[in-house]
């Protein structure tokens, strides 16, 4: 709800420039004032609550959850999982991961959009926010539609933003409205009683109380305005209302003040709590509609709370993998058999193959049955010469599998694409996903290669390079290269499954090469279960020490603190259940390159995004790496605990010893802000210690977690406008500018997108001495890609000299042209309802139709416990209609049904035989929009569309 007043950092003339300061919303619970990002997570919290409670109540469950309570992302959750709405043993991680995309995505409009009208619902501009509301609600179904949830999420925040805005930067407040002003999600209604552009709204403040200045008449007659707004110039229509603040400089014109609600310190303040409070009441209304459109469990996952975890393969098909592919499939089998109907069951199955020269395409299903399928129809076929696309595939799925998934990449060769590794690392540092690769019969990479080269050091030089670029991949993204054979890929199964586990966490990664012998430590809580290590290697050799001295070589395959499992160069050490809390040590030496990766399962995690703080609480997402050298914040958030006490949040080096700590200020009970100096040269992970305050121990635990994913900073930066629509068929023209803190330089640009879409740009931008150019990326869409498919847009820039790289990665959605909610057309209601109701029942009949969209793809029953049986007829001029035949009990006298067309706009019809009449029957033909109602002899019909 904040306004572009707290625009961030924006381009001007090539220098990055900080607004004056402004104010911001603050917790309410904190005696101040509600922001965009409360606003939303509240709303979300609360529909999701909903759902959770109308699930379980359909399946006869309780849920003892009060909605209208001030929610946690904990809470919800747990009471979810209770009311049997979800699987048990669900981390909520997914959940706080999904409301922050969506909060941050607000959050970003406010930079990305700082000076649009539209946006921000100022200058009267109600038709054109509300033009980007119901496009927005229609590119959040039709990527749901298509399984692209990120797209979803993003495009949700977006339109949140300016629909909360509309309530604190209009007079629909004072004008005593207490309900959310619906007709902004309906856009087949018309927008009534806006004031005229030449009508005045508003009068002088008098001194600084600014109570009254909305004139007598525009409250007298609902007149709705908003306020204008501009930092450059004073200029505004006669008598209209402004915006108001300190950098609003139309409010020092006549009429002085302003009417904005964005904090209580606002000129209008004294309204922000109801305004506030309107906003999260028509969040949840949108909420509402997407939610009818797409269903109970598709919302769920679009919220992050019914994903449990993803099993992800990219597998190489060419002949040589044959034996080993064969595996895969029964390796895969194996592990969807035993998890099929049981809590621990992927939420999503994610397929790519790949060859030469191709890959793809990407299967993305929750249908396991479909999933094998797939699986078990790949072929392997002679690809020529040794290399692969195995990079263009892994860029597939990187793409198409959710945020912080674990892929499986199958291969037995080098990667003929290797020149995608810098795009791959960028997805992989967006996505926060790690990447595991499984190579099979690795003396194959020699084999396969041009057979005049000898099998000499040389050849032994090239082989090692081969897999040294996977290892980079592994090590960056948190995972792992083992090496093994089509005899020992069965044993891989067990840390397939390790990954698979909806609540696993990262306590501590590190990778040496060249290799030192080192001691590790590592701190085990209470919350944690099934803690295995991973040394991967040519050679380590290790100990484990207990925090009661009892220790383990690496050798003993059976001992006092664990079973050592050995899977090709990797050695996986389960630890035993008992007497894990405490801090652990790990010695390892190595004359060659090693890995070391400690995991467990708990509800305990955390989850960071870099971000620019503004003042007074405001922050907006950095979309990529930030500055290396310069200050930075960190947004953190710690799942699975309502109260946590958080010590040290540190980027620690990833693949040494050096720290940068960070100064931590608190946002509530499991959100930070960590303040970071600077960033450091060198590629790093961040690392959070603290206290669990549990309830059921009188002293609170210490606790480690990780993120596995490493990051790293750039001298340079790209700038690109954010997510957006496109038309199939017709170029689409996306500008972005490069910044460095350097002065001069030739950058390489390169763009691709994960969808082979065609993408033309410069090959060369020179940021001459300002330190900054602008570039334009063209990118085409095939005619025939439908509605609904999204695609990622990278664009990145390389110094060539040093190295230094930065990435943009933007996605973009086919547009649906389809905005309009299907029809209604009532054919007949009759009822002949005794006072004994359960003896007589009432029957309706209505014809539903979407005019020239895109036909109806569902009609249900979201209210009433009557049968709804559909038939399918064509009127003489060609329009497909649905007819909806209803029958009830007499003792159930409400029905609602919810009809939705192909790209998700949705519409209900509600119908009620409350009446004192005891017979009633029609056979009439009524036309209504669904705004309306129409009361006939003792009935009420409302037939509420959009």
């Amino acid at each position: 709800m904040v306004s572009q007043v707290a625009m961030g950092v924006f381009l001007l003339c090539g220098t990055l420039f900080q607004p004056p300061e402004v104010a911001g919303f603050k917790p309410l619970f904190q005696g101040g004032s509600l922001t965009h990002r409360e606003i939303t997570q509240l709303a979300i919290l609360r529909k999701t609550a909903e759902v959770c409670r109308d699930i379980a109540i359909a399946q006869g469950y309780n849920f003892t959850l009060p909605i209208n309570n001030r929610l946690t992302p904990s809470a919800v959750q747990k009471a979810c999982s209770a009311s049997s709405a979800l699987p048990s043993g669900l981390s909520s991680l997914g959940f706080c991961l999904a409301i922050t995309e969506i909060y941050l995505s607000n959050a970003a409009v406010d930079v990305d959009f700082a000076l649009s009208e539209a946006h921000h619902i100022d200058n009267e501009a109600f038709k054109e926010g509300r033009d980007l509301i119901t496009q927005g609600v229609s590119a959040v179904k039709a990527s749901v539609q298509q399984g692209s949830y990120i797209f979803a999420r993003i495009k949700l925040g977006d339109l949140c933003h300016t629909l909360q805005d509309f309530y604190s930067h209009s007079n629909w407040v004072e004008l005593e409205n207490t309900a959310p002003f619906s007709t902004l999600i309906k856009p087949e209604l018309p927008l009534n009683n806006i004031a005229d552009p030449s009508t005045p709204t508003c009068k002088n403040c008098t001194g600084s109380n600014c109570s009254d200045i909305i004139l007598p008449e525009i409250l007298l007659h609902k007149k709705l305005t908003s306020g204008y707004f501009s930092i450059f110039s004073s200029t505004k229509p006669a008598g209209k209302c402004s915006h108001g603040g300190s950098i609003d400089r139309t409010s020092s014109r006549e009429p002085t003040g302003g009417i904005n609600k964005d904090d209580i310190s606002s000129d209008h303040g004294f309204f922000h709590q109801r305004a506030a409070e309107m906003a999260i009441n028509a969040t949840v209304e949108v909420l509402q509609d997407i939610r009818l459109a797409i269903g109970n469990q598709a919302f769920l996952r679009l919220v992050g709370l019914s994903q449990t975890s993803v099993l992800a393969f990219v597998i190489d098909t060419t002949g040589s993998m044959s034996d080993d592919i064969e595996e895969a499939k029964r390796v895969s089998f194996s592990i969807i058999d035993s998890r099929r109907g049981t809590p621990e069951e992927p939420s999503e199955y994610i397929l790519v193959p790949f060859n030469d020269p191709d890959f793809g395409p990407l299967t993305r299903t929750d249908n396991a049955d479909i999933f094998k399928q797939r699986i078990n129809s790949l072929s392997t076929f002679d690809g020529g010469d040794a290399p692969e696309m195995c990079l263009s595939g892994l860029l597939l799925a990187l793409a198409g599998a959710p945020p912080s998934s674990d892929i499986f990449v199958f291969t037995d060769a080098a990667a003929k694409d290797s020149e995608l590794k810098s795009t791959i690392q960028a997805m992989i540092e967006h996505t926060k996903s790690t990447v595991t690769f499984m190579l099979t019969n690795t003396f194959s990479f020699r084999r396969r290669r041009d057979v005049s080269q000898s099998q000499s050091f040389t050849s032994r030089s090239i082989f090692e390079s081969e897999k040294q670029l996977y290892r980079d991949l592994a090590h960056v993204s948190g995972g792992q290269t083992i090496e093994v054979t089509k005899y020992t890929l069965s044993q891989a199964t067990a840390v397939i499954k390790d990954a698979l586990t909806s609540d696993k966490v990262t306590l501590l990664q590190v990778v040496r090469s060249p290799a030192i012998a080192e001691n590790f430590f590592f701190v085990l809580d209470p919350s944690l279960s099934n803690v295995t290590v991973y040394v991967t290697g040519d050679s380590p050799v290790f100990t484990i020490y207990s925090p009661t001295g009892l220790s383990q070589s690496g050798s003993v395959a059976d001992g006092p603190l664990g079973s050592i499992q050995i899977i090709g160069n990797l050695k996986r050490v389960k630890l035993n259940s008992d007497n894990q809390t405490g801090e652990w040590k790990i010695s390892i030496s190595s004359t060659r390159f090693y890995s070391l990766i400690v995991t467990g399962q708990s509800s305990v995690n955390f989850l960071f995004n870099f971000v620019e703080h503004l003042e007074n609480g405001i922050f907006t997402p950095i979309v990529n790496r930030p500055f290396t050298g310069r200050n930075v914040t960190l947004f953190v958030s710690v799942t699975g605990e309502d109260s946590v006490t958080v010590t040290d949040v540190l980027l620690v080096e990833a693949s040494g010893s050096a720290v940068v700590n960070g100064t931590i200020k608190s946002l509530g009970a499991t959100d930070f802000l960590v303040n970071i100096d600077r960033i450091p040269e060198w590629a790093f992970v961040v690392q959070l210690k603290g206290l669990l305050n549990e309830s059921t121990r009188s002293l609170p635990s210490q606790f480690q977690r990780q993120s596995p994913t490493q990051q790293q900073g750039s001298r340079v930066t790209i700038m690109a406008q954010p997510s957006s629509t496109i038309e199939p068929g017709i170029p689409f023209i996306h500008s972005f500018t490069l910044v460095t803190n350097a002065t001069g330089g030739k950058y390489t640009i390169r763009a691709r997108t994960d969808r082979s879409f065609s993408v033309s740009f410069p090959s060369f931008l020179n940021t001459g001495t300002e330190g900054s150019a602008q570039g334009k990326v063209t990118l085409t869409a095939p005619s025939d890609k439908e509605s609904g498919t999204d695609v990622t847009l990278t664009i990145e820039a390389e110094d060539p000299e040093s190295g230094d790289s930065n990435y943009v990665a933007v996605r973009f959605l086919t547009k649906a042209p389809d905005f309009s909610s299907p029809v209604c057309q009532v054919i007949s209601i009759k009822a002949n309802c005794p006072v004994e109701c359960s003896r007589a029942s009432w029957e309706l009949s209505a014809n539903l139709t979407d005019g020239n969209g895109t036909g109806i793809a569902g009609v249900s029953l979201s209210r009433g416990n009557g049968s709804l049986s559909l038939s399918y007829v064509m009127n003489t001029d060609g329009t497909n209609v649905t007819v909806a035949s209803y029958n009830a009990s007499c003792c159930s006298q409400e029905v609602e049904l919810v009809a939705v067309d192909r790209v998700g706009n949705v519409g209900t019809c509600f119908t009620s035989i409350k009446s004192p009449s005891p017979t009633v029957s029609s056979s009439a033909s009524y036309s209504v929009s669904f705004s309306m109602c129409v009361t006939l002899v003792g009935l009420l019909v409302s037939f509420l569309y959009g």
